[in-house]
Parts: structure tokens; C-alpha cells; sequence
């Protein structure tokens, strides 16, 4: 999908701006080809509505939707859904998807609709932003569209954060998720584990220490405060690790005092390494080319 220009003011929308309408309509100028139901509810075919493309749900729950499906028999559907026209006497959702294909199930020709004009970068955000409104939205699912933001609206961390109304870090918090392994995206998506966890797995940078730290917390049953100790622990234990991998071996005395002779001898720094077989190399250190010169003739080259 081509990504979506926007002026750099309309980036300063927050949610109420972006919700506005949803439920009332506005007063302003529209395209005169939907002007006679262009900021109004009207009852619309089931079939002449198009999905959200923009949708950030995944999941929509069977057992939930069947719920939804009896309340709608017995007393419609109480909240309009939103659409925006398209050409040909077509609409497409913008929000109350559930509605609608709980309407579909319960054999519902029509649907009470707000009608209301909507580019594609206020789709993306409406949907978002009224489905993280109500808490529909599983973590990952709202991972997945806070990332969307960033990269379809060029949104950049702290406009996405006003936008949903969340801080800088809780929207880092998010998109760490998307980082994880397919196995730990799954359990968090089925609830197996919280995000209390997940955010403690998504802390550790090498994949093979949220896999173990996964199964030891579903195994174990473990709390997230005990999985956050794990991790600080593991991730205390790899700095160590690669801290002692860089830090330079020690040379043998003798040669600490060949090397110190050695650049007594050409006034210069001398490095000598040399691995546990007794092999290594010695490099002798030079300034520029004129120093250069005077430890060639040093060594008579």
C-alpha cells in the first residue's frame, strides 16, 4: 500500500478530532455526489458494505459474535455502525465491524449507518482508535497497528503516542511485541501469558533467552515480577560474558618485558599478541610517515 502524505499540521490531530462525528453529525461542506446522505444515519444494504482495509482486529471472537447475533435479533442494532461512500452506490466500514457481521449472521437485510467523508490515513486512524477505545483490540493487534501508523501515516513515536493517547514508552512497550518469537505472540494472544510478561521477554535481545524464559514461566506458572528478575539476571550474565570475551588476555611477564624494551628501543607504542599455542604477531605503532621513516631506519629496511 503507498504510503499516505499528510501536511505536517493534520499530524497534530488528537482523538477527539479523529473520533469526531463518529456518533453525531458535522456540519461540514462535502462532495455534492453523496450530498443527500453524506453526514447522516441512514439504513444501508448489508451487502452494499465493502471490510475495512485499514481494520487493525484479527481475531473477531465466534462465541462473542453468536452473543452479539441474539441481542441483534431481539432488539437491532442499537449503535449505528460508520461508513464512508464509495462510487456505485458502495459504502466501506470505518467502524462496528462486529455489528455488521453479526447483523450478516442474524439475516439482517439492512443496517442503521453514519455516512461520513474519510481519507484513507483517517480510516486507518478512526478504526484504530475507536477499537483501542473500547479494549477490543488484543495486544499484538494494536502492535501491529501502532506500527502501521508509523510507517502508512509517517507518524513518528511521540505524534502516535498523542494520538492514542499513550506515552512515548508505553507505545515502545507495544511495538517490542512485534519482536518476539511466533510462539510467544501466539501466547500472548491467547492469554496464556499477559503483557506484563510479554514486555519482560521482549527485553532480552537474543531470541533463544525469550524462548527459554518463555517455557520456564508457563511451566512454572511464574509471576511477572519473578520474570522480570530472570531477565535482569540473564541479561546481567550476557554483559558479563561479552565483557570478558573483549577484555584484552594478559601477556606472560617475559613477554610484558620484551614489549617494554621493544618500545624503548623504537620510542613508540608496541603490541604484542600472542595466543596459547605461542603464536602471535608484534605491531609496532607510528604517528605519521616521517615516524614511519625513522623506524625503517631503526631497522635498517
Amino acid at each position: 500500500m503507498a504510503k499516505v502524505n499528510k501536511k505536517k499540521k493534520e499530524l497534530g490531530l488528537g482523538i477527539r478530532a479523529l473520533l469526531q462525528g463518529l456518533d453525531e453529525p458535522d456540519t461540514g461542506d462535502n462532495s455534492s455526489s453523496v450530498s443527500g446522505v453524506l453526514n447522516s444515519i441512514n439504513e444501508i444494504s448489508v451487502e452494499d458494505i465493502e471490510e475495512n482495509p485499514f481494520q487493525p482486529r484479527v481475531d473477531f471472537e465466534e462465541e462473542h459474535l453468536q452473543e452479539l447475533m441474539e441481542s441483534i435479533k431481539v432488539h437491532g442494532v442499537v449503535q449505528p455502525i460508520t461508513v464512508r461512500a464509495l462510487s456505485g452506490g458502495k459504502y466501506q466500514l470505518i467502524s462496528g465491524e462486529r455489528r455488521w457481521r453479526a447483523s450478516k449472521l442474524a439475516g439482517k437485510e439492512s443496517i442503521p449507518a453514519y455516512i461520513r467523508a474519510a481519507d484513507d490515513q483517517e480510516m486507518l486512524e478512526i478504526a484504530l482508535i475507536e477499537n483501542i477505545q473500547r479494549r477490543d483490540l488484543n495486544h499484538l493487534e494494536v502492535a501491529l497497528s501502532y506500527q502501521r501508523l508509523l510507517d502508512e501515516c509517517g507518524l513518528k513515536h511521540e505524534e502516535l503516542g498523542d494520538r492514542v493517547g499513550k506515552s512515548r514508552s508505553q507505545v515502545t512497550n507495544y511495538l517490542r511485541l512485534l519482536k518476539l518469537s511466533p510462539d510467544i505472540q501466539d501466547a500472548l494472544r491467547k492469554r496464556t501469558i499477559s503483557m506484563g510478561h510479554a514486555r519482560c521477554l521482549s527485553g532480552l535481545e537474543k531470541q533463544e533467552q525469550q524462548i527459554y524464559l518463555f517455557q520456564e514461566t508457563v511451566k512454572k506458572g511464574l509471576s511477572v515480577r519473578q520474570v522480570e528478575a530472570l531477565a535482569k539476571q540473564m541479561k546481567s550474565s550476557s554483559s558479563q560474558k561479552l565483557a570478558k570475551s573483549k577484555a584484552p588476555k594478559k601477556l606472560p611477564l617475559a613477554y610484558q618485558r620484551l614489549q617494554d624494551k621493544l618500545a624503548s628501543r623504537f620510542e613508540t607504542k608496541i603490541d604484542i599478541n600472542r595466543n596459547n599455542k605461542g603464536a602471535g604477531l608484534i605491531a609496532i605503532n607510528f604517528s605519521n610517515d616521517d615516524d614511519l621513516n625513522r623506524i625503517l631506519d631503526l631497522l635498517d629496511v
